[in-house]
């Protein structure tokens, strides 16, 4: 992509399975350099051995420390935010945490990122985020209004933010897939309820899907990918056929389907073909005037178990195979 083309690019929590896929992706391109910049040195250290391209360099540093992040910033061009806690129920036994990283830290990029003059910051946010019903739904919420909001914060400065929200990511860390090929040993596949729904996307989909955004994001934009749902019983049949199903019941903080877009959000939102882009309520300048689209019905919203994408279990068992999960 001749966009990245000289540019050099930061990825915060740049260790993680997105972060990995993302560094490797964005390496095909002709990139100057990219940074990653997270709080784990052994994960950065791991990290090293595996990627040897000159072009990489590793910081470490916490979303929570402006200081490090101003010095972090210094000649990049784009940052793309893939930090945060995200188990749901870390952030519901550890409240006051989620929100220093979740929201602190997104106050913190987008200042930092101003301060610096980065050209663009685009943040991953989560299907939680509509509405939520669990702390880290609610952070992730909070988070994706202050970037969408930064860009009147950011005034005459050139720096851009923009969202991009997908659903579950399969096979990445802390993801159900590799929990059920660790428990089907048992002989037992436990779920929370045989009528769970959940969106579905690989990572290379997820991390490519960033990467178009950060080449069309205006600024004020939450970008969302049209990809297909699963029923969670069929996901636990196509990785263990022979185990028995044991309900469970639903978690704290535990959604039975997600949604992507409400109802509320729909009305000022448009369906670009592939995707969708939520549209900022608040006007405050005309940069976003060239999304094209078509304007959503009365009434859509864009729900997990009411999708009309649906993986059946052979569909699903191909991409766990095609992925190497």
């Amino acid at each position: 992509m001749p966009y990245f083309n000289g540019k050099t690019i930061l990825v915060t929590g740049g260790t993680g399975s997105f972060g990995k896929k993302f560094v490797r992706k964005i390496l095909e391109t002709e990139i100057k350099k990219v940074i990653v910049f997270s709080r784990d040195e052994l994960k950065q250290f791991e990290m090293s051995q595996e990627f040897t391209d000159k072009r990489i360099r590793f910081f470490i540093g916490d979303v929570r420390d402006k200081d490090r992040l101003l010095r972090a910033f210094e000649g990049v061009d784009i940052v793309v935010h893939a930090a945060a806690l995200k188990q749901v129920g870390v952030c519901e036994y550890n409240p006051i945490e989620a929100i220093k990283t979740n929201v602190l830290g997104a106050q913190n990029i987008i200042e930092a990122a101003i301060e610096r003059e980065v050209e663009k910051v685009i943040a991953l946010s989560t299907d939680k985020a509509a509405y939520p019903v669990n702390l880290y739904g609610a952070t992730k919420l909070v988070s994706d209004k202050l970037f969408v909001s930064a860009n009147a914060y950011s005034g005459m400065k050139k720096t851009r933010f923009a969202v991009v929200r997908y659903g579950n990511v399969m096979g990445s860390r802390g993801s159900v897939v590799p929990f059920f090929n660790k428990v089907k040993e048992t002989g037992k596949i436990p779920i929370t309820d045989e009528k769970m729904t959940r969106f579905w996307i690989t990572l290379n989909q997820g991390v490519q899907f960033v990467m178009d955004n950060l080449v069309r994001m205006k600024g004020g934009e939450i970008f969302i990918p049209k990809i297909p749902s699963i029923k969670v019983i069929d996901l636990a049949t196509a990785i263990a056929p022979d185990c028995k199903i044991e309900i469970v019941g639903i978690r704290p903080g535990e959604k039975l389907h997600e949604t992507m877009i409400t109802e509320d959000d729909a009305r000022h939102s448009l369906d670009c073909g592939g995707y969708y882009i939520i549209l900022p309520e608040i006007k405050w300048w005309n940069s976003i005037d060239g999304n094209e689209g078509t304007k959503l019905p009365n009434g859509f919203s864009y729900v997990s178990n009411t999708n009309s994408q649906w993986l059946t279990v052979d569909e699903i068992r191909l991409l766990i195979k095609e992925n190497n999960l």
